[in-house]
């Protein structure tokens, strides 16, 4: 068991891999450094492997599936994820993992845009997506993590190994943050600073099609996770259509004893119906997510317990 392993998956990062690997390396000398290759073209691996990181290969394209690997992989006291295309300071990484391994954080978010981001980072629509995704989740959420969206944290053994990934590509940021919030875990923001890209590292991720994936991904696991609010909203927006239509025919009925809109009338029923169906399942969903809760904390002591064994058979090797 690793105390502290140093995560970075990689997909192209030739121009900046062996800066990346030998900053960490640097600052944190007691750390594994672990680089995933994701079917990289044009040689990362090999220079990875040159700057002294031990290099795993992933198959399946997408961040997501290379950090699923990663999680199941390697065990380790405090993990660390950064990118292999030299944009976060290895700098940071230290206080990072003090919060992890003194203070039992179990995610540390290496928060950009409270410092650089938005001066260094020159595409306008990224800067307004970090935006709109990071009030959005801490608005349905209510929490204040302040960068929803980075690629640069810190975790712990608890967090890794009872973290679900159902995410293939960068939604994985998006995924990892409402599911330490949802289910009560210790977070943490560290002010980084952030650069962007040397010249010729070319970004991988799409504005527009990313994005797009990262909406659907919070509306996804706000169904999930707070059910109730998901579909309590729903069966307010009915139930205020359908009172709506249903006003002037109960005010034409009440002046002249007649319904002349029977049509309205049954259309007004029914959405009330559906109204009425979606608050109960909100109910019934929410008991299950309260149920799913309670189990996750069971879980928790058994992988607490699971990594107290590793500890104390790394001490008995040592």
């Amino acid at each position: 068991m690793d105390k502290i392993a140093v995560l970075i998956p990689c997909y192209n990062e030739s121009r900046t891999i062996e800066k990346v690997v030998t900053d960490f390396k640097r600052v944190l000398p007691e750390a594994t450094i672990y680089v995933y290759d994701n079917n990289s073209t044009d040689g990362t691996d090999e220079l990875a492997r040159g700057a002294g990181a031990t290099v795993r290969y992933e198959y399946r394209q997408g961040k997501g599936n290379v950090l699923r690997r990663m999680f199941r992989d390697i065990d380790a006291e405090c993990y660390i994820i950064t990118d292999g295309d030299d944009t976060y300071p290895a700098e940071s990484a230290r206080e990072m993992a003090d919060q992890v391994l003194e203070r039992r954080v179990d995610m540390v978010v290496g928060d950009r845009l409270s410092s650089t981001y938005f001066t260094e980072n020159k595409r306008p629509f990224h800067n307004f997506g970090n935006s709109l995704v990071r009030k959005s989740i801490n608005t349905l959420f209510k929490n204040n993590i302040k960068d929803i969206m980075t690629g640069y944290r810190a975790f712990s053994y608890e967090f890794v190994k009872t973290f679900p990934v159902l995410s293939k590509g960068f939604e994985i940021e998006t995924e990892m943050s409402i599911h330490a919030i949802d289910k009560n875990m210790f977070v943490e923001n560290v002010v980084i600073t952030y650069r962007d890209r040397p010249e010729g590292s070319v970004s991988k991720l799409d504005t527009y099609s990313d994005g797009f994936k990262v909406l659907k991904t919070i509306a996804r696991l706000y169904r999930a996770y707070k059910p109730m609010g998901f579909f309590g909203i729903i069966a307010l927006i009915l139930a205020v259509i359908a009172t709506a239509f249903f006003i002037p025919v109960m005010g034409t009925y009440l002046a002249t004893g007649l319904v002349p809109d029977f049509p309205t009338l049954i259309v007004c029923g029914f959405t009330m119906l559906s109204a009425i169906q979606s608050l109960f399942v909100g109910v019934t969903l929410e008991t299950m997510a309260q149920k799913n809760r309670q189990d996750f904390e069971m879980q928790l002591q058994r992988v607490t317990a699971e990594k107290k064994r590793l500890c104390g058979e790394k001490n008995d090797a040592d």
